[in-house]
């Protein structure tokens, strides 16, 4: 028999910012049993239900992670519900509206060699005290047993209608859209989805390999791809996802991709949200936006998002949020076109999409961005950093924000600093640098705003080549 805190423990698998994380050899049968286990153990006392979902990513060590999963769900005398390979927002919503609690086996941007899982209650996704219950569980199991999967269509066609319902039919009349496939959950549903509203579709690039896309850090081959299919198939429009298809990347009619938290600016304004949260690492005119009545902000995470919503139920109608990596979160439900969007407390992908298609229509997409105050951000990162020498970094520069800018090789003082969740540093300049440690992987992200997208890129690219010497 097998003790899952101890299993867990052993295995080296961390809880990142949105799920947990760590390396395809780590997540072993005994892994994925035992946080399953886990997870289940910590919510049977506090929700009624007889059955689990579980889904997939495209990547090749899901689908056995899902087996060890659901052995370890039927071991428990429930019964799991299998969906395949779909967006994360797709089993989430389908789950909930089921009132049944789900997992997600993904890894969703962090590279080929990792994945994970997420986990979700019946009434959305876990807190971060429902994580720490998970590696403290003493749950014992046996040795999971590996059997054929045959997945149902169910949660795939109810998110498909969740959006295809809340629109008239010719939404997307006369528009040529790219739908950029590579390895997406996603990439079966998307393109009926948009075709449904009258859209001319053309995909693009899939691929059998997996792709981690960031959302946050596009990669220059992508920028190009999409400035490229842009002019070659008179899009209007690009759409994309990250590997689980709860981050959007979406490119205007110039095949320029917007940065996330932009776009979700843009779909908040477009559905007349009241009280938005979002992560320290957006762009500053969102919380400086009139179209607001209150913007609350938390560390970077859906979990610490979601936590503060319950702060504005009391006072708000409409309430949503976003993160810089483009996942929309609404936090109630909302009324569009007359009909009612139920509440989804997690990332989705979709949503700010159609939202922003909604909005274009008379203008444009390019135009919608040009119009809001002319404010930059980036953001990129370093790859195979250790999260000790990102961690020591940042103490330098808590201890003395004025040195280590100086060692960044900036002149400008220092005249606000921000710790919520790394080391936001504001300069005299008004230049924003932002260091922290990802919470997924050994990896070292720098946000940067600026006046110009150049110095904004400028100042990451420059941020990033200074810190490895430090």
């Amino acid at each position: 028999m097998f003790v899952s805190n101890n299993v867990i423990a052993e295995s080296g698998i961390q809880f990142g910012t949105s799920g947990a994380r760590g390396l395809v050899e780590q997540f072993t049968p005994q892994a994925c049993a035992a946080f399953a286990h886990a997870f289940i153990h910590g919510i049977k006392t506090q929700f009624d239900f007889g059955n689990v979902a579980v889904a997939i990513d495209n990547r090749p060590s899901s689908p056995a992670m899902a087996q060890a999963t659901i052995s370890a769900i039927q071991a428990m005398g429930l019964e799991a519900v299998y969906y395949g390979v779909i967006p994360t927002p797709a089993l989430a919503y389908c789950a909930m509206q089921d009132s049944m609690p789900c997992i997600m086996i993904t890894g969703s941007h962090i590279p080929f060699d990792r994945n994970g899982i997420k986990f979700y209650r019946p009434d959305g996704e876990i807190t971060k005290a429902d994580e720490q219950a998970i590696l403290n569980a003493e749950v014992e199991f046996g040795m999971p047993v590996l059997q054929p999967l045959q997945p149902s269509n169910k949660a795939a066609e109810r998110y498909v209608a969740r959006y295809t319902e809340l629109f008239e039919k010719n939404l997307l009349a006369g528009k040529r859209i790219g739908i950029y496939e590579h390895s997406s959950a996603g990439r079966d549903l998307y393109q009926g989805l948009f075709e449904t509203l009258g859209a001319e579709v053309i995909a693009l690039e899939r691929t059998d390999e997996f792709v981690p896309i960031d959302t946050e850090a596009v990669a220059e081959v992508d920028k190009a791809k999409a400035r490229v299919w842009s002019k070659q198939y008179n899009l209007d429009f690009i759409f994309s996802t990250d590997g689980d298809g709860d981050r959007p990347l979406v490119a205007d009619e110039n095949g320029e991709w917007l940065r996330g938290d932009i776009l979700g600016l843009l779909c908040a304004k477009e559905m007349h949200i009241d009280a938005l949260v979002i992560p320290v690492s957006c762009n500053t005119i969102i919380a400086q936006s009139s179209a607001f009545k209150a913007v609350s902000k938390t560390k970077i995470g859906s979990p610490y998002v979601i936590a503060e919503f319950d702060a504005l139920f009391a006072q708000y109608a409409h309430i949503a949020g976003f993160e810089a990596n483009g996942g929309f979160l609404l936090g109630s439900d909302v009324e569009i076109n007359g009909k009612m969007l139920k509440a989804l407390p997690t990332r989705d992908a979709v949503l700010p999409a159609l939202m922003l298609l909604s909005a274009a229509q008379k203008t444009g997409i390019a135009q919608l961005v040009n119009d809001l105050p002319q404010r930059f951000s980036h953001s990129d990162r370093i790859q195979n950093f250790a999260t000790e020498k990102s961690l020591a970094i940042l103490a330098r520069g808590k201890e003395n924000p004025q040195g280590i800018i100086n060692e960044l090789g900036f002149d400008e003082s220092v005249v606000a600093v921000d710790t919520t969740d790394g080391l936001r540093m504001t300069l005299s300049c008004g230049d924003i640098v932002h260091l922290r440690p990802s919470g997924n992987a050994p990896e070292l992200r720098c946000y940067a705003e600026s006046d110009t997208m150049e110095q904004a890129s400028s100042i990451v690219d420059a941020v990033l080549a200074k810190v490895q010497l430090l």
